[in-house]
């Protein structure tokens, strides 16, 4: 009876905060919703009307929405790969004992603080400027031509900047898991006669592949809504060179002043970041069964 209470008044304690976060949650997506279906323009604000499902088949039959999904797509495996391959060689490096490990391991970590419209400007004004960035002086060092990389690679300039912000962070959680390995393995591995490949692709992957996983996992849900980098460096173009799914609804809504079109792309983007969760989520959980 009194465990009976016990949950009872657990519930009772816990209501006003589920309460509020489903408010948090429900009223904004339903008010998505509601606008999606609305020819509402904010030049225009009192003549919305009610279009019924003509947002959706507008964005859907907007050529920028195709490209913008494979630029999301391309985005989101280019970062994945960079973070995780280059994680991996990092966490291996700082692993060992070196002078300064604690500062190095700081410093490597550090570029997950800073803000994402800050580190866009960054690389854009002093790294990949074409006249006084960075690599342009290196460019200009060894004789080569400096290469104007928000004109010629906008994708692959914008897919750089994201993973040099999300390194840090699949590097922390592979470190920790790396630090996590039983050294009496290693050891029986070197005993064995192991080379350092074998004991890689034997011992330290498998040991890391659910660490792997929970960082594919918590990136890809992030790296769905990168915007900032973009409405910095390249606003989208050349074209929709650079225009991920994020930034063709802002797109919609803050320059097309269309916030009906824009809600049916939010409604979109949320459906297929959706999906994506839940193949991930069922992806890490049979990993970690």
């Amino acid at each position: 009876m009194a465990t009976r209470q016990t949950q009872s008044l657990a519930r009772l304690m816990r209501a006003p905060a589920i309460l509020l976060l489903l408010a948090w949650m429900i009223v904004p997506l339903a008010m998505t919703l509601y606008y999606s279906f609305l020819d509402y323009n904010l030049l225009n604000p009192g003549s919305a009307a009610w279009t019924g499902f003509f947002n959706y088949r507008f964005f859907y039959t907007d050529p920028a929405f195709f490209a913008a999904i494979g630029n999301t797509l391309i985005l989101v495996l280019g970062v994945l790969a960079i973070t995780v391959i280059g994680g991996i060689a990092i966490a291996l490096l700082i692993d060992r004992p070196i002078m300064g490990q604690g500062i190095v391991r700081i410093l490597i970590i550090s570029p997950f603080f800073v803000m994402p419209p800050v580190a866009a400007l960054i690389w854009k004004n002093m790294i990949m400027h074409p006249s006084y960035g960075v690599l342009a002086d290196m460019a200009r060092f060894f004789g080569v031509q400096p290469v104007d990389w928000f004109a010629q690679y906008p994708l692959l300039s914008i897919i750089i900047i994201v993973a040099w912000q999300w390194l840090p962070f699949a590097t922390l959680i592979l470190l920790t898991a790396l630090q996590s390995l039983d050294s009496e393995q290693m050891e029986a591995a070197e005993m064995d006669g192991a080379s350092a490949w074998a004991k890689f692709t034997h011992l330290i992957l498998p040991h890391m592949a659910r660490a792997i996983t929970v960082v594919i996992l918590i990136q890809t849900i992030f790296l769905l809504g990168v915007y900032a980098e973009i409405l910095v460096t390249t606003n989208g173009g050349p074209g929709n060179a650079s225009t991920n799914l994020t930034y063709l609804i802002y797109r919609a809504a803050r320059l097309n002043f269309d916030i009906g079109g824009a809600a049916a792309g939010g409604i979109i983007a949320v459906v297929l970041a959706n999906i994506v969760a839940i193949f991930l989520m069922r992806a890490v959980g049979k990993n970690l069964d």
